[in-house]
């Protein structure tokens, strides 16, 4: 499916994610949705099978953490195993990197030297 992104987002800081989430019943996983993709940080989410949510958002406003802390207060918990910790472990490391990344300044090794005077 093509989903236009929303215009306060940058696309080059967009991240998805993919968690398996516990312990909702449908009409929580209704609010939980409607109230991300309503998120201004937020550019989608959806549920996909039973329970698992996938949402992509801007990395420089959001992170992983406060996406897992808003499962949390919809009344979910994340799946516990080895495999989940590994996922979430590698999901903040790349919302550290974008977070410093997008602070940096551009550098081009194409423009013209400054000129001496």
């Amino acid at each position: 499916m093509i989903h236009a992104h929303k215009a306060t987002n940058q696309a080059q800081f967009l991240l998805r994610r993919k968690l398996t989430v516990d312990g909702m019943i449908d009409s929580q996983w209704e609010d939980l949705i409607q109230e991300l993709n309503h998120h201004p940080c937020v550019d989608f989410a959806e549920r996909k099978s039973k329970n698992r949510l996938i949402a992509t958002f801007d990395a420089t406003h959001w992170s992983t953490d406060a996406l897992i802390e808003l499962v949390g207060a919809n009344g979910g918990h994340l799946e516990g195993g080895w495999w989940e910790r590994q996922k979430l472990a590698r999901y903040r490391f790349g919302d550290e990197n974008i977070r410093a990344n997008a602070n940096l300044d551009p550098f081009c090794c194409s423009k013209i030297p400054p000129m001496k005077k």
